[in-house]
């Protein structure tokens, strides 16, 4: 499975975003996910199985697929808790 971290330069906050989200897998224990970053110009359907961002661009990214919408992504527990749904819808967790 791949996590597609996106904002929209693809520079400091998608970078942020992706650590967090691999910081987050590492602890919880979940191996084989691919975690990346992208801005959101460059992300197509096919980049990912699902795509994480903030809610300011999440309005942009309806047709990338499953689109994972946080508030805030220095927010780590709002990050944690939407990550852990997703992983448990997997069936990952």
């Amino acid at each position: 499975m791949k996590i597609l971290a996106v904002c929209g330069s693809g520079l400091g906050s998608s970078f942020m975003l992706e650590m967090n989200i691999q910081q987050i897998l590492n602890e919880l224990g979940v191996k084989g996910v691919e975690v990346e970053h992208s801005d959101l110009s460059s992300a197509t359907p096919d980049a990912a199985d699902i795509f994480i961002a903030a809610k300011d661009i999440a309005e942009g990214m309806g047709h990338l697929g499953e689109v994972v919408v946080i508030d805030s992504i220095i927010d780590m527990d709002g990050l944690r808790s939407k990550l852990e749904e997703v992983l448990k819808q997997k069936g990952l967790l």
